[in-house]
C-alpha cells in the first residue's frame, strides 16, 4: 500500500523526507510528512497544510500507493502513518490509518498497553508508526507479512531508506513486536499449535472456508488484481477462488517451454482465464538484475533467483495498471511442500521444522517479495498466511501433509482441498517445483548472468548513493 518513515533525533524533518525520496516507488500518488504541528501532504493536484501535535524532534512520513485510503500521516491527539491493509472491522472512511488511530487514542492511558490493545483487534498484514508528539512507537504485524526496518528510533519500509541517511546498523523489526521509545516489546505471536480433534473430512471442511475467507477479504474494494501464477496447486487454487470476487488476470515467467509456462497455459485455457506470458531471456535476466538487486538489498544467487519472477511479473502488471498482485506465498511452509521436509519427516523433526520455517518466513521470502513488487508500485497479497489459515494447519497432522519419507507429492491435504475447490486434477496432482527452476530463470542467471557481475560494488553503490537505481 505504501512506504512509511518515521524517526527521533536533530535534523528528524529533513532525514524523513529524505528516506522518502528513497523509498518513492512504494507510493507515487501522495507525499506526507509530519514535523512540529505540521502536517504537509503534497499531491499532483498541489500541497495541503494541516495542523497536528507539536513535536521538535520526531518526524513520520508517508508515500501513498493508493488503493484503498488517502494520503497520510493522519492525526488526531497524535499522529500515525500506516502501511498494509486491515481486515477486521469496518473501516472509516479515511481509511484503515484512522482505524489504528481511533483504536490507540479511544484505549487511552499508557502507550504500551494502548498498543497491546490495539494489535488485539486487528487482523490484517500491517506495519505502523505513531507519536503523540513526545513518545514513538513503531509496530509489525505477527506474521511479518509488511516490511519495517529500523536503526535506534530511525524507522523505514526498506533499509535503503536508512542507509541513505548515513545509517548502517540495520535490522528488520520481528513479527508481532514493536520498538516504543528505543525499547523493543513483543505484542503478539503467530497462533499456537493445538491438538486436532477433527476428522480428516472435517479439517477439510475448515480449510476451505478458512482459504475461501481470506481470499474474499483481501478482494474487498478492488474490481480487479493480478496473480504470479505458475499453473501449480497453490496459485491455481487462487486462481479458482479470486475469479468469484473480482476481474483476475494471470501472469506467468518462464523460459520458451519451461514447465511453469506450460502448466500455466494449459490451466488458464482450461479455466478460461486471462494469461499473460513474460518470455525469460539472457538479455531480461540481465536488465532486471540490478533492479532486483536493489529491492532486495542483498546479495544471495538463490534469492535473486527466486525474486526475479516476481519481479518481472509485477513490472508487467504495473504497466497494464494493476496495483494489486497476489501470491500463493507460504503454502508450502504450512502445508509441507518442500522436497527437504521428506527427510525431516524422516527424521522425526518435521514438525519442528515447520514451525521454525513459519517463524522466518518473514526475513527469509517476506521482505524479499514485499521489496520486488513494491519495486513496480505493486502491492502483494498472501491469503495463505492469514491468521486462521495459520491456526488451521498448525494443528493439522503431519501424515495429512507428508504420507512418508518417499512421498514425491506433499502438501496432501491441500491438494485434496484444491481438487474439491475446482482445481484441475493434473494441477491438485503436479509435483511441486520451485519458481526459480520452473522458470527457467535459475540456470541463465547462475551460468550467464552473475559470473560477470561485480555484485561488491553495486552494494557499495547501492549504499552509499541512496538505494536509487535509474530504469
Amino acid at each position: 500500500m505504501c512506504g512509511i518513515a518515521g524517526f527521533r533525533g536533530a535534523g528528524a524533518r529533513d532525514k524523513v523526507a529524505a528516506m522518502l525520496r528513497t523509498i518513492g516507488h512504494r507510493g507515487p500518488d501522495a507525499r506526507g510528512l509530519y514535523h512540529d504541528g505540521r502536517i504537509t501532504i503534497k499531491t499532483s493536484e498541489g500541497e495541503d497544510v494541516l495542523e497536528a501535535p507539536p513535536s521538535e524532534d520526531i518526524a513520520l512520513g508517508h508515500n501513498l500507493l493508493s488503493i484503498v485510503g488517502g494520503p497520510q500521516p493522519v492525526a488526531g491527539d497524535g499522529v500515525l502513518v500506516f502501511n498494509g491493509e486491515i481486515y477486521s472491522h469496518d473501516i472509516p472512511a479515511g481509511g484503515d490509518a484512522h482505524l489504528i488511530l481511533d483504536l490507540i487514542e479511544g484505549h487511552g492511558g499508557d502507550l504500551e498497553d494502548a498498543i497491546r490493545f490495539t494489535v488485539s483487534e486487528l487482523d490484517g498484514d500491517y506495519a505502523f508508526i505513531y507519536t503523540d508528539g513526545k513518545n514513538l512507537a513503531a509496530v509489525r504485524d505477527p506474521v511479518g507479512v509488511k516490511p519495517l526496518y529500523y536503526a535506534g528510533e530511525a524507522f523505514a519500509s526498506e533499509r535503503k531508506a536508512l542507509w541513505s541517511i548515513g545509517l548502517r546498523n540495520v535490522e528488520s523489526l520481528p513479527p508481532g513486536h514493536a520498538i516504543i521509545n528505543g525499547r523493543m516489546v513483543k505484542l503478539r505471536g503467530l497462533p499456537q499449535p493445538r491438538k486436532c480433534t477433527e476428522s480428516p473430512h472435517e479439517l477439510k471442511g475448515l480449510l476451505k472456508s478458512a482459504i475461501r475467507g481470506s481470499v474474499k477479504k483481501r478482494t474487498r474494494g478492488l474490481k480487479k488484481a493480478a496473480l504470479v501464477f505458475s499453473g501449480g496447486v497453490d496459485s491455481t487454487l487462487l486462481a479458482a477462488l479470486l475469479s468469484e470476487y473480482l476481474n483476475i488476470t494471470l501472469y506467468t515467467v518462464g523460459t520458451q517451454g519451461s514447465a511453469d509456462v506450460e502448466f500455466a497455459s494449459r490451466a488458464a485455457e482450461d479455466l478460461g482465464m486471462d494469461l499473460q506470458v513474460i518470455e525469460v531471456t539472457e538479455e531480461a535476466v540481465r536488465d532486471a538484475l540490478p533492479h532486483v538487486l536493489a529491492a532486495i538489498e542483498v546479495y544471495n544467487p538463490m534469492q535473486i533467483a527466486i525474486a526475479m519472477p516476481l519481479y518481472l511479473a509485477s513490472r508487467e502488471a504495473s504497466a497494464a495498471g494493476f496495483r494489486v498482485m497476489f501470491s500463493g506465498q507460504g503454502a508450502d511452509e504450512l502445508f509441507a511442500g518442500y522436497h527437504r521436509y521428506r527427510r525431516l519427516l524422516e527424521d522425526g523433526n518435521l514438525e519442528e521444522a515447520l514451525t521454525r520455517d513459519l517463524e522466518n518466513i518473514y526475513h527469509v521470502n517476506l521482505e524479499r517479495d514485499d521489496a520486488v513488487t513494491m519495486a513496480n508500485s505493486v502491492e502483494l497479497r498472501v491469503p495463505f498466511l492469514d491468521l486462521r489459515v495459520i491456526e488451521l494447519a498448525l494443528r493439522t497432522p503431519t501424515c495429512f501433509k507428508i504420507t512418508g519419507p518417499d512421498d514425491e507429492m506433499r502438501k496432501h491435504i491441500l491438494r485434496e482441498v484444491a481438487a474439491e475447490m475446482g482445481v484441475p486434477d493434473y494441477i491438485a496432482r503436479r509435483p511441486k517445483k520451485a519458481a526459480q527452476y520452473g522458470s527457467g530463470i535459475d540456470r541463465i542467471l547462475r551460468r550467464r548472468v552473475l559470473p560477470g557481475f561485480d555484485h561488491e560494488a553495486f552494494l557499495r553503490r547501492l549504499m552509499n548513493e541512496g538505494g536509487v537505481v535509474q530504469r
